[in-house]
């Protein structure tokens, strides 16, 4: 049986797909423009990489708080140091690696090992 994608992955590349509309008409909203696309950026990739183990090539990996981090760190520097110096189009940004951990952890303690169980 295959694996579906999560509808919240879906809803990411929604979100991020209004969102680079709306940044092309030149409409610019702070908070979702700084932070909000930073923020769901590691989870989206941890997802993705966790289903393409899983789903596409066969494994059984769930990611541990290790990858997260690794994740985090990986996402930090290439966007937010290396980008910036290669081109103009990025800026470096604290907040924006802030953005990075806070969606990682927030991932990490609600998807990968939560700390409220459900039903």
């Amino acid at each position: 049986m295959e694996k579906r994608i999560s509808y919240w992955f879906l809803l990411g590349l929604i979100a991020w797909g209004i969102i680079i509309l709306l940044r092309r008409n030149g409409i610019f909203i702070p908070v979702i423009n700084d932070y909000f696309t930073d923020g769901i950026t590691v989870p989206m990739y941890c997802y993705l990489i966790e289903y393409i183990m899983n789903t596409v090539l066969g494994y059984h990996w769930k990611c541990d708080l290790k990858f997260v981090l690794t994740s985090v760190l990986y996402l930090s520097l290439l966007f937010e140091v290396l980008c910036p110096r290669l081109s103009g189009d990025f800026t470096g940004d604290f907040s924006d690696a802030l953005a990075y951990y806070t969606g990682g952890i927030l991932y990490y303690f609600i998807k990968v090992r939560p700390l409220i169980a459900g039903k």
